[in-house]
């Protein structure tokens, strides 16, 4: 499963929440965030201010497919839930930001395996760039409102995109629905998965 959505629209919290409650119902659960841990992500992690467009884009893109084959898809196979803080969704919005073609972007990222579920966090971009102050940027792509604006506006076509292309979206409100509300929500969609029978391996 994985968490996207705008800077401030609660995606860090919700994980961590997520992780806690689906532990304490008796599932195996493994929590991963992108750009991953490992060095490559690192390096796109913390090299926003040195790397942008197409050389960020393709650093992001690099370390999703070392993720995939190092962390997620081996926890996968040791029959975990797999929660992604970050996923092909944030591609779609950051790079786009960063000037990047969505056709560009698509194609480095049309390897990456489809989630089981894609949750996508959504909010008022003047809650988001409220949360954003109080909480402190992360990085250039967190610049008060009119960024929370842009990035809205880029998650709605992502949503829209990633949907035809058969991603499983789940879009929630976390201004609209309180922090107990979004992790009923999404609990309920990962239980109804849980129970569904099928010969495949889950993707995330």
């Amino acid at each position: 499963m994985t968490i996207d959505g705008p800077g401030g629209a609660g995606k860090t919290t919700t994980t961590r929440d997520l992780h806690h409650q689906l532990t304490r119902r008796g599932y195996a659960v493994h929590t991963t965030t992108e750009p991953s841990r490992a060095q490559l992500g690192e390096i796109a992690r913390h090299g926003t201010d040195t790397y942008s467009g197409h050389a960020l884009a393709c650093l992001v893109a690099a370390d999703r497919y070392h993720h995939l084959a190092t962390e997620i898809r081996p926890q996968l196979a040791a029959g975990r839930i797999v929660l992604c803080d970050r996923y092909v969704a944030s591609s779609y919005g950051l790079q786009r930001m960063d000037g990047v073609p969505i056709a560009f972007i698509e194609a480095i990222n049309t390897a990456a395996e489809t989630p089981d579920l894609a949750v996508i966090l959504t909010a008022d971009p003047e809650v988001t760039a409220r949360r954003i102050d109080r909480r402190g940027a992360h990085s250039r792509f967190e610049a008060g409102v009119t960024t929370s604006q842009a990035e809205a506006e880029l998650y709605t076509d992502t949503t829209r995109r990633l949907t035809e292309r058969g991603y499983p979206i789940l879009a929630i409100d976390t201004a609209k629905n309180t922090t107990s509300q979004v992790n009923d929500l999404i609990i309920r969609r990962v239980v109804q998965l849980a129970a569904t029978p099928t010969d495949e391996s889950p993707t995330a």
